[in-house]
């Protein structure tokens, strides 16, 4: 006898790989405490099982009261020189090697983060928004990573993701 015993089909409608792990990279930048900006990454190996999660947020074991969240002002008075990006502390945060994985991002990642990702192997970003696209950080995060073949795709979630406070 070939073929299933029955004649359940799977369920339709289900979430395919790029939908799910979207969705986990905006659900993970809900942690972030930034006021202005909350960016998300997951890591994935080609078993497309999860190898790191990070959000955009200070360094670890810093209050985040204690540094500055301002995006206007002198640079020690930003936020910008303190942040850890989403796809900086994915990398951080991993629990395997990197080499080969893809990286889901909320936004696409700045120049800082694209070394990042290519010194950890990583050889596609697929990412949800490019809104800084037209800025030189951008620019050059671009220009790095393709000249190390990274593979780089936009995907628009099906869905919006929405937490319900009980």
């Amino acid at each position: 006898m070939t073929g299933p015993m029955n004649n359940a089909k799977k369920r339709e409608g289900y979430l395919s790989w790029d939908e799910c792990f979207m969705q986990m990279a905006h659900l993970i930048a809900q942690r972030s405490k930034d006021p202005s900006t909350q960016a998300g990454s997951v890591i994935v190996n080609k078993d497309n099982i999860i190898v790191g999660l990070g959000y955009n947020g200070f360094p670890r074991g810093i209050d985040d009261d204690e540094l500055p969240w301002s995006r206007k002002g002198g640079f020690l008075d930003t936020k910008y020189a303190y942040v850890v990006h989403a796809e900086e502390n994915a990398v951080y945060n991993s629990n395997s090697n990197t080499h080969g994985c893809k990286i889901y991002t909320t936004l696409f990642p700045c120049n800082e983060c694209a070394k990042t990702i290519i010194q950890n192997g990583i050889t596609e970003i697929i990412y949800a928004s490019d809104k800084y696209h037209d800025e030189d950080i951008w620019k050059a995060s671009r220009k790095l990573l393709d000249a190390a073949n990274v593979k780089c795709r936009e995907y628009a979630p099906e869905y919006t993701l929405e937490l319900n406070k009980k």
